[in-house]
């Protein structure tokens, strides 16, 4: 699967992935009655999913010389992670699934166009032309649609 096209299935099964992660990871809210321990969950079970793939691929554990050299904002993923986590567990069941990835996706994209546009965190640089910025207004206009009618 390296064409272009296989690249863009491969994301939206990850969408399709997300939105049932934010469905699941509500009902657990529901079922144990604490949004942070279903997002302490979330990210245990997504830890020992990981454990295993790493057992599975054989990947060697880092150095500590490598973890050394990554900037410090590389090590706040986990941190932003749960928070994303938690405020999906608590939106989801009062905004919705529809609005709650809606607006996700928005501030996805807006957060995205000025990463590719000023080369955030090294991120490679793609300028903000007027498609891009057109594009981002529809999506937003799609996404008013969505959570107000």
């Amino acid at each position: 699967m390296t064409s272009p096209i296989g690249f863009y299935l491969a994301a939206a099964c990850a969408g399709v992935a997300f939105v049932v992660q934010q469905a699941a990871n509500a009902k657990l809210r529901g079922a144990l009655g604490s949004g942070l321990w279903a997002g302490f969950t979330n990210f245990a079970v997504g830890g020992i999913a990981v454990l295993v793939v790493i057992a599975i691929l054989r990947e060697s554990l880092p150095t500590l010389g490598a973890a050394g050299r990554a900037p410090w904002y590389a090590w706040t993923g986990g941190g932003l992670g749960a928070l994303y986590i938690i405020g999906s567990v608590f939106l989801l069941p009062r905004i919705g699934a529809a609005s709650l990835i809606a607006l996700i996706i928005v501030g996805q994209m807006l957060a995205s166009l000025a990463f590719d546009h000023f080369g955030l965190m090294g991120v490679p640089v793609h300028e903000a032309n007027v498609f891009r910025i057109l594009g981002a207004v529809l999506l937003i206009a799609g996404v008013a649609l969505i959570t107000l009618f």
